[in-house]
């Protein structure tokens, strides 16, 4: 009678010596085929489970494999975006660099005139939404006049508080220069 292959026990493989029985190899190669984490036990014991005659071992094997193929497709599909390029500048002188100080004078004053007319209609707008919203109050049966003085005190108190920090952050630019302040002429500097 043939003598039966007896498995090898985890003490046994923890006491061979790896490299004993290979001579002179290489220590890495040695230390994977005697290691009890070489993968060929496992992949030789799923084929002979795999090999028996079970009615639903190709049902077992496609549903295990849907967790493996979920990470696969989210892994696969998952985006990345590089930083957009650095945007090339180019700059485009609006005023000639020769103008004469009138010019710029001139110009000034034509920018404020516009300035002037945009805010004139963003007031205009303002107003013309204050007296639709007083119409709504009206007709919902609120103290308009009571909410538009309470609107104005607000209003009168932003604008203080704001010039007042204007005033401490601000130099005060309306201050004319003393006279006596200004360099004597002949004087040395």
């Amino acid at each position: 009678m043939a003598e039966e292959a007896r498995p090898i026990t985890l003490r046994e493989l923890w006491l061979k010596p790896a490299l004993a029985s290979r001579g002179p190899s290489p220590y890495i190669p040695t230390m994977l085929s005697k290691s009890r984490f070489n993968p060929k036990a496992g992949i030789l014991d799923f084929w002979d489970e795999f090999r028996k005659p079970q009615p639903y071992r190709w049902l077992i094997l496609a549903v295990s494999s849907i967790p493996f193929a979920l990470i696969m497709a989210w892994a696969i599909s998952e985006k990345v975006y590089l930083p957009p390029e650095r945007p090339s500048i180019t700059y485009i002188p609006s005023f000639a660099p020769n103008r004469t100080d009138e010019e710029i004078i001139a110009s000034n004053i034509e920018n404020q005139k516009r300035k002037d007319e945009r805010a004139a209609r963003i007031a205009e707008y303002e107003e013309k939404k204050r007296e639709a919203y007083k119409a709504l109050g009206a007709a919902s049966g609120f103290d308009v006049e009571e909410m538009e003085r309470r609107a104005l005190e607000e209003r009168a108190a932003e604008e203080a508080a704001e010039a007042a920090q204007n005033a401490q952050v601000l130099p005060k630019q309306n201050q004319a220069v003393p006279e006596d302040a200004s360099p004597k002429e002949g004087a040395a500097p």
